[in-house]
């Protein structure tokens, strides 16, 4: 027989064989779709990775044959059939050109989408292969003709289709407009002065503050991580009828709002509130003053130093040494710092360097509010969230051996540089949001370890132990799931046994939030605390912890 007539043959019956497989065969393949839509829908980061696809390789990828589908399908309504087919092809090819056009611009969204939609597809493929193969049904000569109410369902799907990629393109367009924008204030006027805690501008404001109180936004001198001089901003505010006299001063050091420049408190519609501060308006009905750094990189040009210790705390010192320049205001000589979440081991820190760096700033007090304590712990308890991308950036931009590549997966790393342009309350962060929903129980943003090596070291350095000289109040809610109360625990023991006069007061119930809430009994035992502070009564040592 010639081996022309063999292969066609063999053709031929391999071409029979596609057409109408045997049962086992479509079974096998329809178990294949399943699995692997099983796979794509449940774990798509991992997916990605182990295709070899990074997001940054993956988007383009997937853009470009979102856009050749597209256009594919557009080609195939304009040649003809039958209209509710025309309409049916139209449709979905404008909307694969729509999710082209924000996979290209949405990647860390986008492509999961994808992969969840295309997980979507094969496991509902694979489930009609299984069933058709069990039934003994040829797929290929199902009839063709199809009722009117399936064609019309073909067709609103695809106008749902369209519906969704317009919306999404609409909301992209709208996202950026929420975030701040950073005026000339927050740039040095000429040459600055190389001296920390220098007042080099202030203004009055009276957006995000009360009729009841006075406010200014300053930009003062502080240190860089590298010993370099740095800029740094805040807010000062006082109640409008506070006594004339010297006012204490509680220096508030914030919570997380973001990484990105943009993300200064002062900059946001409500300053104090932005940073999470509890009872505002008690702590200046008080009388008191307050004092708020950003922290430097956020307002300010620089890196922000994310959950760096020294870097925030001299954020924090070279505030209250500012603040004291203000010619509208009087201010004593006792200072207490408040810190929640990232703002509460700035606050330590701030306790821990001050004899040090800035004795004048005459710390008496120290209130850490569920604080991060051991940062090695939290950045591993956090390693598929914003928080981790903040850290890792931080990191890797302030100390020069620590290196973004070698600890970050290649699927996460333009997950993470997005991430960290978005400030927590701006609207944009949604984005951000969706793609940690798509990551719960599939993503860590570490390929390696983050307690080891050289970020391991830093992260243990950051920890904020040693000698604190100054009375620390510390409150932490047993319900916390940002910080882990045991851990909390544990490190409260270790400073204990370090000898710290330490207030540790733990809050049945209450959340990372909660436990700064006004209805929280943790305000009523720090405004205790505090005042007792300001008095100079002599603090009792709490420790063990109760």
């Amino acid at each position: 027989m010639p081996l022309a007539t063999t292969f066609r043959r063999q053709a031929t019956l391999a071409t029979a064989w596609l057409r109408n497989p045997p049962r086992w065969a479509a079974i096998v393949v329809g178990l294949a779709c399943v699995a692997v839509g099983l796979w794509l829908v449940s774990l798509p980061f991992t997916s990605l990775t182990v295709a070899g696809l990074g997001i940054e390789r993956s988007a383009p990828v997937v853009a470009v044959a979102l856009a050749a589908s597209g256009l594919i399908r557009l080609v195939r309504a304009a040649r003809g059939g039958t209209p509710d087919e025309r309409a049916a092809t139209g449709l979905f090819g404008l909307a694969e050109l729509v999710v082209a056009v924000l996979t290209w611009h949405w990647p860390e969204v986008m492509v999961l989408i994808v992969a969840l939609l295309l997980g979507i597809r094969l496991l509902f493929l694979g489930l009609n292969q299984v069933w058709a193969g069990l039934r003994q049904v040829d797929t290929d000569e199902r009839p063709r003709q199809r009722g009117a109410l399936i064609r019309g369902a073909r067709v609103l799907a695809a106008l749902l289709a369209l519906i969704v990629a317009v919306a999404a393109a609409g909301l992209a367009v709208h996202l950026p407009v929420g975030a701040p924008t950073v005026d000339d204030f927050y740039s040095a006027p000429g040459t600055p002065p190389t001296e920390p805690g220098q007042l080099l501008r202030s203004e009055p404001i009276t957006g995000g503050v009360t009729e009841s109180t006075r406010a200014w936004r300053i930009l003062y001198t502080t240190t860089g991580d590298d010993g370099e001089p740095a800029l740094a901003s805040g807010i000062v505010a006082v109640a409008t009828n506070a006594p004339a006299g010297p006012r204490p001063l509680l220096a508030w050091a914030h919570g997380t709002t973001g990484f990105a420049r943009q993300c200064a408190p002062s900059l946001l519609d409500d300053p104090l509130a932005s940073g999470v501060m509890p009872a505002q308006q008690e702590v200046l009905d008080r009388g008191w003053a307050v004092v708020a750094t950003d922290y430097s990189g956020l307002g300010t040009a620089g890196t922000h130093p994310y959950l760096i210790g020294p870097g925030e705390a001299r954020s924090v010192l070279d505030s209250v040494r500012a603040a004291h320049q203000l010619t509208d205001l009087e201010l004593s000589d006792e200072t207490v710092v408040w810190g929640h979440s990232q703002g509460g081991h700035a606050a330590l820190w701030s306790g821990l360097l001050a004899p040090t760096y800035a004795p004048d700033s005459h710390i008496v007090g120290v209130a850490a509010l569920a604080p991060g304590t051991d940062i090695a712990s939290f950045a591993t308890g956090h390693s598929g969230g914003l928080l981790a991308a903040y850290i890792v950036a931080a990191y890797s931009r302030i100390y020069p051996d620590v290196h973004f590549d070698s600890y970050v997966r290649p699927a996460a790393r333009t997950l993470l540089r997005d991430a960290t342009q978005r400030c927590l309350d701006a609207p944009s962060t949604l984005v951000s949001i969706l793609s940690g929903l798509f990551a719960q129980g599939d993503f860590t943003v570490f390929q390696r370890d983050p307690t080891t090596g050289a970020f391991g070291a830093r992260l243990a350095e950051n920890s904020p132990v040693g000698r604190l000289a100054a009375p620390v109040f510390l409150a932490q809610g047993s319900s916390d799931t940002v910080v882990d109360p045991t851990m909390q625990a544990r490190y409260v023991a270790a400073r204990c046994a370090d000898g710290w006069n330490l207030d540790y007061r733990s809050y049945p119930g209450r959340d990372h939030v909660g436990l700064v809430a006004d209805d929280s009994p943790a305000m009523g035992d720090l405004f205790t605390w505090t005042e007792a502070r300001f008095a100079g009564a002599a603090e009792v040592p709490h420790c063990p912890a109760s």
